[in-house]
């Protein structure tokens, strides 16, 4: 299997607020305004939005309970100042800030927010991970 990821799919509440929310951070919408999904493109992956029940139903679970985080998604930026900007943006546009950016025990900085349905965002920036020209990390 060929090591890619192409999109991911976090399942909302409500898809109108949380596509307004990744809007607000800048992230250009692909195709026309729904209200049960919404497509974003970026350097990396696809991000899909789609609701809390579509989502359970299409994979035949249930729907996790509201607080429970289940994985996180992580945005590599080039710089410490890249990571306070983009939590002071994600927080700016109705996020909420889950941990303030620090130095971490594996040598670089990062910090947490949470979308408004409480999906946790890593930004960070990693010394030994440069950013190439497509904005995705370098790894070694």
């Amino acid at each position: 299997m060929k090591a890619t990821i192409s999109v991911v799919t976090l399942g909302v509440a409500d898809v109108p607020r949380a596509r307004a929310f990744y809007q607000a951070l800048g992230w250009p919408l692909s195709g026309e305004p729904e209200d049960q999904v919404a497509f974003f493109r970026n350097a990396g992956a696809v991000l899909a939005l789609y609701s809390l029940d579509g989502i359970a139903e299409e994979a035949g679970q249930t729907p996790a309970p509201p607080g429970s985080i289940r994985a996180t998604l992580a945005m590599n930026v080039e710089s410490r100042d890249g990571v306070d900007a983009a939590l002071d943006e994600a927080v700016r546009a109705g996020g909420a800030l889950l941990r303030p950016a620090q130095d971490r025990f594996w040598g670089g900085y990062s910090g947490y927010f949470a979308d408004p349905d409480g999906h946790a965002w890593e930004v960070a920036y990693n010394p030994f991970w440069p950013i190439g020209d497509d904005g995705l990390p370098r790894l070694p």
